[in-house]
């Protein structure tokens, strides 16, 4: 296959993490923006980009976002990705490639909070798994 990329959002509430994905791992962007920005940005990485489709967790913060989606799809696809678990998976991911420093060092993981949203990661992740997911032949377009 030849390279193409996803845009992966993780939509909230107050925020949405945004993630541009290629189809062998590589992240070229991630952000955390708030909601009043996101359509700006979406506009942005999708000019930039050229994705093959929009990648969305299906929880929290969807149905705001469904109309601009839906407006997308005739350009390109949108798939909805189950969000199960991605949250937690997320905060692992950003802990081991953010280590503590200095006295919070000591601080068990298990205990550890990120320091700033992480909800970019979580939108890698469903990217992530869309392409598992074609490479499986499970993605209906």
């Amino acid at each position: 296959m030849p390279e193409a990329v996803v845009i992966g959002i993780d939509p909230g509430r107050s925020k949405v993490g945004l993630a541009v994905v290629r189809n062998d791992g590589q992240v070229l962007h991630r952000s955390v923006l708030a909601i009043e920005e996101f359509e700006k940005e979406l506009g942005f990485l999708f000019r930039r980009f050229r994705p093959q489709c929009i990648v969305v967790g299906g929880g929290t913060g969807f149905r705001a976002l469904e109309p601009l989606l839906r407006n997308l799809s005739s350009e390109v696809p949108v798939h909805v990705v189950n969000e199960a678990y991605t949250s937690e998976e997320a905060r692992r991911r950003y802990l081991r490639e953010n280590p503590p420093k200095g006295w919070r060092k000591i601080i068990p993981s298990w205990l550890r909070t990120p320091e700033q949203p992480y909800d970019d990661y979580v939108a890698v992740i469903l990217a992530e798994r869309y392409w598992r997911e074609t490479a499986q032949g499970e993605v209906q377009s």
